[in-house]
């Protein structure tokens, strides 16, 4: 994870605030702007083969959102998490997927990381990205 919010793909920013919270914008598995990943979660293919791409869409999303903290706040609690998967013909391990990045966010917040949740597959995602992940964040001190 970089310290740099992650690079806008189009017309948009990393992420809004409004009063304690926090929106970020669907974020997708990049480094420096570049998509590290490609191609729809397949059914033939270990579900494992999908943690790297998850985790990295999560911690840009994290990212995004520490980057909106004023000095001296954290985030307070993650109230919801989207995780859109891009799927192939029988594809039916969302729920798992989406597992890795409440993982993540459990490793970095603990119990503040624990929020509610969507998993969604999707016929496809910008740049043939497999995974894109959003957030709604509760900030405070």
């Amino acid at each position: 994870m970089t310290d740099a919010p992650p690079v806008p793909q189009g017309d948009y920013v990393p992420a809004t605030r409004h009063g304690d919270l926090i929106t970020t914008a669907g974020m997708t598995p990049r480094q420096a702007g570049q998509l590290m990943f490609i191609g729809p979660a397949r059914a033939d293919a270990p579900v494992g083969d999908y943690r790297e791409p998850v985790v990295l869409a999560c911690r840009n999303a994290l990212t995004a959102t520490r980057a909106l903290l004023a000095p001296g706040e954290a985030i307070a609690q993650v109230l919801s998490m989207t995780v859109y998967i891009a799927t192939g013909p029988g594809f039916t391990a969302h729920s798992r997927l989406a597992d890795f990045a409440s993982a993540v966010l459990r490793e970095e917040l603990g119990e503040r990381g624990r929020c509610a949740r969507a998993a969604i597959g999707v016929a496809s995602l910008p740049g043939d990205a497999p995974v894109e992940i959003q957030l709604v964040v509760a900030a405070g001190r």
